[in-house]
């Protein structure tokens, strides 16, 4: 098992939602509204640039992470606007359920 952190910029929160749930990953935490700064510079909640990033952070099986990996990469690829996807996949040593 696996623990994956995305963050996007906000308005992309239904289009990652359905890429987790294609992925068989339907259990995620969301942080719908967090200030950042993306790899443009932008720092987001400011006056400047007043949208939002959002973080999803969800427990993914290694079965599943090679698929939702891949398909994230798409997304990313997809559109110029979708660059600012970043994700990260660590290793979850003990999990309670």
């Amino acid at each position: 098992m696996k623990l994956i952190q995305i963050h996007y910029h906000f308005e992309f929160s239904d289009a990652i939602e359905a890429i987790l749930d294609r992925c068989d990953t339907p259990n995620f935490v969301r942080y719908a509204m967090v200030e950042a700064k993306d790899r443009d510079g932008k720092h987001y909640g400011s006056k400047v640039f007043p949208g939002s990033s959002s973080v999803v952070q969800a427990l993914v099986s290694d079965d599943d992470m090679e698929r939702l990996m891949e398909e994230l990469k798409n997304f990313k690829e997809s559109e110029d606007s979708h660059r600012h996807l970043t994700a990260v996949v660590l290793p979850v040593e003990t999990y309670l359920d």
